[in-house]
Parts: C-alpha cells; structure tokens; sequence
C-alpha cells in the first residue's frame, strides 16, 4: 500500500472519530482538565503563599499543616501578633463585599457557598458562567482563607474549574445540555487536583448536584478532566496525600456497632451545623445586609471571625493540619468536642456574611472531629475492639459529608484514596449510607434538586411518556370517514378515490367489521392496469386493521403509528368498535407533543 493510500485512511480514520460522541468527550474533557489544572495549581500554591505571610509571619502562629501541603517550612514570626487577624479580615471582608456589589450582585443569591453556585447554574442557569464571577471569588477566597477565614478551598476550586468549563464552551459554541457538561468537567477537574483524589472528586461532582440521583452523563468528561488535573497538579505539588497517616484495617465485625454510634453523632452534629449556618446567615447576616449594604456585612463577618480566631486559633482557615493530629490521637477528647461548636460558629460567621470560600473543608473538619469523639470513646472504653480510634476520624469525614450534602459516592471515594487503601470501605459504606437516611430532612447545598426530573437541565427527560398525559379526543378529527366494503373493485375504488381527499380507508366485512386498512400505496401500483379493475378487490389490498377509541393516550395511538406505518387511524366508539367516529392523523400527535414540550420550556424559565 502507497504512503498516499496510508495517509488518506489515516485522515478517514480521523474524519470518522469526530462523529463519535465519546472521542470528542475525551478531548474536551482533556482540555478543561489542562485549563482547571492549571487554576488548581495557581490557586493553591496562591493560599498557602497567603497563609504562611498572613499567618505566620504577620500574625506570628504557628498553626499545624498536613504532612502532604506543608510547603513552607519557615519558622513563625518572632512576635505574636493576633491582633492583626481580625484586622486583615475586616479589610478583606470590605474589599470582597464592594466586589461582589460592584461586579457580580447576582451571587449574592447564590446559595451555601461556591459549590452551591455550580449546582445553580447548571439547574437554573444553563451553564453559563460569567467569567468575572470565578475570577472575583477565587482572588477573595485566597485572601479569606490566607487571613484565617474559617472557610474551605474546595468550593472556590469547584466554581473556578466550573467557571473554566462554561469558558470553554462557550468558546466552542457547544449546544446548552454539552455547556452543562463541561460545566461539571470542570468542576470535577478543580476538586480532584485540589483533594489529589482523581476518581472521589470526578464523582463528587456528578452526584453532588442532586439528592438521589448523578449525572451520568458526565462521567467520562468529568473522570478525564480530574485525572489531567490531578496528573498536572501533582507535577508542581507531588503525589503524595493530603494527610500522613498509618494505613487503617477494619478487622473486627463488633466494631460496626461503634460506626453506627458514629452515624447518628454525625448526623446530629450534620443538623447542627446547617441550622446554626442558616440561622447565622439568615437572620444575623441578611437583616444587616438588607439595612447597611452588603460591604459593611462581609465586613463584620471578618472582624467577628477574626475576633474568635484571636483566641481560639484551631478555628482559623481550612485545618487540614488539627485533622491530621485528630486521626493520630493528638488532640484531648473535651477540645474536639469545643472545635465541632467553634468551627461550626465561625464557618457560619466567614460564609454566611457573605465572605468568599468554600463549605466542604470545614464540613470534613466538623465531621471529622464528630467521628473523633466517638472513636476516643469507644477506645477508652472497649480498646479491645477499637484499636485504631483514628479511622473514626476519616469515616466522619466521609459520612458527615455524605449526610449534609447527599453524596455517597465520591466522599467514600476520596477517604479510600486519602488513605491510599480500602481497609476503612465496610464501615465508611454502612455510616455514609446511614448519615443519609437519618439526615433526609435537610442539605447543605440550598440548589441541589431531588433527581434529573426536578431539575431543568432535564426537561426534555420529561417528554419521554408526555404524551400519556394527552388523549385522542381532544386531537382527532371527528366525522363522516370513508370506508369501503371489503367487495369493493379495483374501477369502483379509483372512482372513490378520486372524489376524495383521504389517503386511507378502513375496509369492512359484509357484517360490518373492521377488517383492514387500505392506503393508497396499496392501490398505486394496479392503477394503470386496466384489465384487473374488476378482478382486484378492497380486501386484496388491505393491510392489518388498526382503530384508537377516544379515550386512549397519544402515547398509546404513536405506538400503533410506529408499529402500522399508517398516516392516518380511525377512531372508533366505546360502545362499538366497528363504528368509525372519526380520524387521527399522525401530524396531530407530533403537533401535540412539540406543543407540550414548549410549554414545559416556558414553565421552566
């Protein structure tokens, strides 16, 4: 074979794979995983730059790092200076309110935090994502979280990388339900970098965005994306886990009666802190919004956190490194108890006045330190069971998670990948799956719908069996039909046709019974042959009877459109099948259905 001949199947081969709808996935997904992993990378190295010069050298703490992000190992300032954190959060908390005020006042009523946003504007906003919004709320979610901010990176990370997909495919002129695909790829991308957990953040992202269901297909994008991310992202930070923690072994079946202990306090610790959150926001931080502007709420926010910080320092930024010491037994029983309420307090406090940042890291701190108590506690009392109280710390993780935001999967998911095995799964299956039944009356995220039917990104979903809600007699046209005896000739039928405007008619027997249905297909052919006019009857030329009574479901008459390849069906009586009362044209079902499907579109906008 010629070079030529090599080359022109090589461009066929190309040619052919851009119609496949999973290549083209897999190179966008490729794409948005590039642009989120790059954002990812900036991001991060940007906070942890902020913490060491706003928390370390300005305020002079000394605040604990997991093993896997400790990236600058510089001593503390010479001085303590406290005084300055609530200082810088009130400055912050200015800036970010003018900000958000100025440039993006529809996020104000974005929900929870930047995930809450995401989901939004897939449901509600057809994934279009103003550029400036994940560019104004990643800059102040740096600085929040580098001036002690009790908020996470994870949810800014997911509406930046969101932000990156909508971007790009809006660039592409991509159709609105691909726009809301990428929109999750780049979600997906920003959390599996940001966590270094590949395959927990790309299917956190796809199950988050509803109670009781996940978007499949976003699978594969939102898989690709995370792994290019998380690939690029690990080129500038490592491969190395977050935490630096023994490997944990689930290996003694009595101790599920302690994860079970451990569901309800999560449960209960997952109610707290989204009443309390709510409370904070809307009957604290809104009413004083609503009279002094939203700049002086963010403001007060950040002094208020601030304040706390100042003397309750486990609080301040994400705490990833009090975690770590939480699942090696560092920290006393009565202090996890006081970092639950205080973390609960100031995450209401950062977010809920409006400040910039993300839910998630202080949602895995919260439960993280839920499942610590009750790992301590049954250690101390049944250490012959419990003998690594520290795993209890990751399965309230991944249980509260799962509990206050509906997502069992991809949190499961990220705790096996954070402790780089499977040894925790059996427990973190049970608690995660019990968090979510006993925590069904509430959720963290305010956007989240129940299932792809309750969201509009899905509406054409709901047209699937529509027309089982509409019915042959209000769409069929009633009156005198046409119909022929089975005797019928060939001559006398072209006299009946050419005096008529229909194209099918219902053949009946000498009793008076539907037979069959002759088209004008049928008779097509015979028409110029003028030697079988009266040999060629109407029942030669029928095909299969198909009648609808009135009250059947449009559904019901497609299928039998389908099934008969017939333009045009009689409708019969109730009472009796063989009386023709009218006809239904398929036109009339298509009609109706296309009719339907608009005004679901409008009642959706």
């Amino acid at each position: 074979m010629s070079p030529f001949l090599n080359l022109h199947t090589w461009k066929d081969l190309v040619r052919s794979y851009r119609k496949v709808s999973h290549f083209r996935w897999l190179v966008l997904g490729i794409v948005v995983g590039i642009l989120s992993g790059i954002v990812a990378v900036l991001f991060f190295g940007a906070v942890e730059l902020g913490k060491h010069i706003f928390m370390s050298q300005l305020a002079g703490l000394s605040l604990p790092a997991p093993e896997g992000e400790e990236l600058f190992h510089g001593h503390a300032g010479e001085h303590l200076r406290t005084w300055t954190i609530p200082i810088c959060l009130t400055i912050v908390g200015l800036v970010t309110g003018w900000l958000v005020n100025r440039y993006i006042p529809e996020t104000t009523s974005g929900g929870t935090d930047g995930t809450d946003a995401t989901i939004k504007c897939f449901h509600q906003g057809s994934g279009l994502m103003r550029p400036i919004v994940p560019i104004i709320k990643g800059l102040t979610s740096v600085f929040t979280i580098s001036c002690g901010g009790s908020a996470g990176r994870e949810g800014p990370i997911t509406q930046m990388g969101a932000g990156v997909g909508s971007w790009l495919a809006q660039k592409l002129k991509l159709s609105t339900k691909e726009r809301r695909i990428l929109l999750l790829a780049g979600a997906a991308g920003g959390l599996g970098a940001i966590f270094r957990a590949p395959l927990g953040g790309a299917l956190t992202a796809i199950e988050v965005i509803y109670r009781e269901d996940f978007e499949s297909e976003a699978i594969l994008p939102s898989v690709i994306s995370s792994v290019v991310s998380y690939s690029l992202f690990t080129l500038f930070y490592g491969t190395e886990p977050i935490f630096g923690i023994p490997r944990f072994v689930f290996h003694d079946p009595r101790e599920l009666i302690f994860y079970v202990a451990l569901a309800f306090a999560c449960t209960l610790a997952g109610w707290m802190y989204i009443r309390t959150f709510r409370f904070i926001k809307y009957s604290v931080f809104n009413q004083i919004r609503d009279r002094v502007g939203l700049m002086w709420a963010t403001a007060l926010g950040g002094l208020l956190m601030g304040i706390m910080g100042m003397f309750f320092p486990q609080v301040l930024t994400g705490g990833y490194g009090w975690l770590e010491m939480a699942i090696m037994g560092e920290i006393p029983l009565m202090m996890m108890i006081a970092i639950v309420i205080g973390k609960t307090i100031a995450t209401s406090m950062t977010i809920g006045s409006g400040m910039s940042g993300g839910m998630f890291a202080p949602a895995l701190f919260v439960g993280g330190m839920s499942g610590g108590i009750v790992g301590q506690l049954a250690g101390k009392y049944y250490p012959d069971i419990v003998t690594q109280p520290g795993g209890y710390v990751l399965v309230g993780m991944a249980a509260f998670f799962a509990g206050v935001a509906k997502a069992p999967i991809g949190p499961l998911i990220m705790v096996c990948e954070l402790t780089q095995g499977y040894g925790l799964l059996a427990p973190l299956m049970l608690a995660s799956a019990l968090c979510i039944v006993l925590g069904r009356s509430f959720s963290l995220y305010e956007h989240q719908v129940e299932s792809k039917f309750d969201s509009p990104a899905h509406i054409e979903d709901k047209t699937i069996n529509i027309l089982e809600g509409l019915h042959v007699e209000t769409h069929y046209k009633p009156g005198r039909v046409t119909t022929l005896e089975e005797g019928t000739t060939l001559k006398a039928l072209t006299d009946i046709i050419a005096n008529t405007n229909e194209l099918y008619f219902p053949v009946k027997s000498e009793d008076g019974v539907i037979t069959g249905i002759l088209t004008i297909q049928n008779v097509r052919n015979h028409l110029f042959n003028p030697d079988l006019f009266d040999l060629i009857l109407a029942k030669d030329l029928a095909t299969k009877p198909a009648t609808l009574k009135a009250e059947d479901d449009l559904y019901t008459a497609l299928l039998k459109f389908v099934d008969t390849d017939y333009g045009q069906i009689p409708v019969v009586s109730e009472d009796d099948p063989n009386r023709i009362i009218g006809i239904l044209n398929r036109e009339n079902v298509f009609r109706a259905y296309a009719l339907s499907v608009k005004e679901l579109r409008e009642a959706a906008e």
